[in-house]
């Protein structure tokens, strides 16, 4: 499990749902509905973090996101 970071939302356009990963630049996956959607992701960030130590690239640290309500 990791601790980056995502965000799940419906695409019209794509006609599913859509995972984007900020922190890691370029990491997205989708699926026919939310599980399918955020499996894909994690594949998607274990890949990329594969890649990134492969080529000797610095990995963000999983920062995540505190919201703040007014």
């Amino acid at each position: 499990m990791n601790k980056y970071e995502k965000i799940i939302y419906w695409s019209d356009e794509d006609d599913c749902f859509v995972v984007e990963v900020p922190e890691l630049p370029g990491c997205t996956a989708h699926g026919e509905n939310e599980n399918e959607a955020i499996n894909n992701v994690n594949d998607a960030i274990d890949l990329w973090l594969e890649v990134a130590k492969s080529e000797k690239k610095q990995i963000p640290i999983a920062k995540g996101r505190k919201l703040i309500y007014a």
